[in-house]
């Protein structure tokens, strides 16, 4: 019975799980290659209009917030493996839309990868722990994102992101539900980008969950959100409809196809600043600067340069 489930191999303690298949991937690769959207539809940029209307643009009070809230929970948020991630929120991320326009082409739904020229690329769980550094290992019971917090956090009656930061942030020390808001405009504004692009309470479980010292593998929903994303881009390419806002975490992709593709896009990583830990309204000295290096590799990807979106930009990347 052991020779029909399981395959040997050249090492003789290690067995692998059958059927065995053809270990020789590149027809598979070709016959998935004629089915990505950029084989059976025509490019037109009018399926793209207002496609990035939740990327993560700054909001006034944001940083100041951040500032109270890390000082004192950033020993906290340094043993979850929250710090660096919530960090790169500080940023005001340029977006590459050409680039991410043209690679949303080659997504296979059945690979789930890019199919580039050079091979099937596609970003993974250690991509995300080099680039933003949330947890990938910790083991997951709970449905966090379905279960009901005992917070409740009023999001409807308050305008814009700017409102819920005016209603939610105090004065004194940290306490937990200010920090459960502040980590659930976090969740929802900069990693999940929900497609409201406004306030809600979609997050509030999880940011409760982490503000009361849990911990779950943040980063292995945030790869599933990519995927899903990059999922239904592809099939509305295919069908030849409009793109539309429909939220999900372009930052990551914009950040890890900027890392992948540095060098040819001739970008310095070291040569990169990043904004350092300072007040909103902080006047700087004369030989001050406002940045710093970058401490990790998410840090310099996050401030890349971008482009806008334009068909002569997109057809370079084709």
């Amino acid at each position: 019975m052991s020779n029909e489930i399981v395959i040997p191999t050249d090492q003789p303690h290690l067995q692998c799980l059958g059927p065995l298949g053809n270990p020789d991937p590149t027809d598979l690769i070709n016959a998935e290659t004629n089915k990505i959207p950029f084989r059976a539809e025509k490019f037109s940029l009018d399926l793209w209009k207002d496609t990035f209307r939740s990327w993560p643009s700054p909001t006034k009070g944001w940083k100041d917030w951040f500032l109270r809230a890390s000082h004192s929970n950033e020993v906290q948020w340094g043993e979850r493996k929250l710090d660096q991630c919530i960090r790169l929120s500080l940023v005001d991320m340029e977006r590459n839309e050409s680039l991410l326009i043209a690679a949303s082409y080659f997504w296979s739904d059945t690979l789930n990868a890019f199919v580039f020229g050079h091979g099937p690329a596609s970003p993974t769980l250690a991509d995300v722990l080099m680039l933003t550094g949330l947890d990938i290992s910790t083991a997951d019971n709970s449905h966090i994102f379905a279960s009901k917090p005992s917070a409740k956090v009023e999001t409807r009656a308050i305008g814009c992101w700017s409102g819920y930061i005016q209603k939610y942030r105090r004065t004194g020390p940290v306490n937990a539900k200010e920090l459960t808001t502040f980590l659930n405009m976090w969740l929802d504004k900069f990693v999940f980008c929900g497609r409201s692009a406004g306030p809600t309470s979609v997050y509030v479980s999880a940011a409760e969950r982490l503000a009361n010292g849990g911990r779950f593998p943040l980063g292995r929903y945030l790869l599933v959100s990519a995927y899903h994303f990059l999922h239904q881009i592809a099939r509305k390419l295919l069908l030849g409809q409009p793109i539309g806002n429909l939220g999900g975490p372009w930052w990551f992709i914009n950040m890890w196809l900027s890392l992948h593709m540095h060098k040819h896009l001739e970008f310095d990583l070291f040569a990169q600043r990043f904004p350092r830990d300072i007040a909103e309204d902080y006047e700087l000295d004369e030989e001050e600067s406002a940045t710093r290096p970058p401490l990790n590799f998410g840090e310099a990807a996050i401030v890349l340069p971008g482009t806008g979106g334009n068909a002569d930009q997109v057809s370079r990347f084709f």
